[in-house]
């Protein structure tokens, strides 16, 4: 396993983390607790160090599953966890005061329940679950996580921009008072390295990729005929014809494989790896064959120049999410 240092925090993470959304069990079916505590042993046994998880997930189970972990290990495990917004409401909306997302006393009870579920006095990495560049000046999510800091129950800050928005950021990022961002970069959504990325490499913000498989679209498993368990939010992600605009499009990256990257997530995960602004991405790994096969591609190696410059005629701006 490789590692990276992660922006100002200091700390070396490993480049391939743990996306724990998914054993969190209640948008994602298939997965149990008996194979997620294998497979979260299983990553670390490999070098893994760096797990993301949030109190949403589940309603707090991923961070039981987490902590419960992290507590039989002896080695260092960074954890990074995450506040859901108040109101419910992913994405941020536009217009939305931060006080119905984050108000000062929410934020703060929020940080007391993740540390009890994941059994800690304190937590690595705090984020908010959403953001809104209008809420940069506002001081009372500055107070909230000063007065966390001040106390001992979390070491650095963080931000989970919203979903296919990383411009949405910029405001925070040019204040210096964000440790890390989580945003969505895959090959289809190349968006945060036009703009956000030279911010986190100017400013040494830490940057964690979620989504690097798209869902699932950039895992190669997706034919039109694929069908999901019923309550798997991905009967939405991939509903109408979006199946088959997948297929579509892997069927072009099918082409590329080769000596650089064998199967299509190889491809997604090693080009997500060559940018030199990202800190560590995130897969979700519900089961320890998910994580054999993607911890064995930190071996260090990057896509050519010439891959990373075919790989642009590949961006493909849509958002299934809506």
């Amino acid at each position: 396993m490789k590692y990276r240092r992660f922006g100002k925090t200091g700390i070396d993470v490993s480049e391939i983390g743990y996306g724990a959304w998914g054993i969190g069990g209640a948008m994602w079916q298939g997965a149990t607790d008996e194979e997620s505590l294998k497979a979260l042993h299983t990553a670390i046994d490999l070098g893994l160090n760096f797990i993301d998880t949030a109190l949403v997930y589940g309603d707090g189970h991923s961070e039981q599953l987490v902590g419960k972990v992290v507590k039989e290990r002896k080695e260092r495990v960074y954890v990074a966890t995450k506040v859901p917004p108040k109101n419910g409401k992913w994405p941020a909306r536009p217009g939305t005061k931060l006080r119905d997302a984050f108000p000062y006393d929410y934020i703060l009870q929020s940080a007391e329940t993740s540390l009890r579920n994941l059994g800690t006095d304190s937590v690595d990495i705090l984020q908010l679950h959403v953001w809104n560049d209008d809420w940069t000046d506002d001081s009372e999510w500055s107070d909230a996580i000063a007065k966390l800091k001040e106390q001992g129950k979390i070491r650095h800050f963080g931000v989970s921009i919203n979903d296919h928005q990383p411009n949405n950021a910029l405001r925070l990022a040019a204040t210096g008072k964000v440790d890390t961002f989580q945003v969505i970069h895959n090959i289809f959504d190349q968006s945060p390295e036009e703009k956000l990325y030279p911010y986190c490499l100017e400013k040494n913000i830490g940057v964690i990729v979620r989504v690097p498989l798209d869902e699932g679209g950039l895992g190669g498993k997706i034919t039109r005929d694929t069908q999901f368990p019923d309550g798997d939010f991905r009967i939405g992600y991939f509903r109408d014809d979006r199946k088959k605009q997948i297929v579509e499009h892997v069927t072009k990256l099918e082409k590329l494989l080769g000596k650089e990257a064998q199967t299509v997530p190889e491809l997604a995960l090693r080009y997500v790896l060559s940018h030199p602004a990202v800190s560590t991405v995130i897969p979700g790994m519900r089961t320890v064959r998910n994580v054999e096969t993607n911890c064995k591609l930190s071996d260090g190696t990057l896509l050519s120049e010439k891959m990373m410059l075919e790989l642009k005629n590949h961006r493909w701006d849509r958002n299934f999410y809506r």
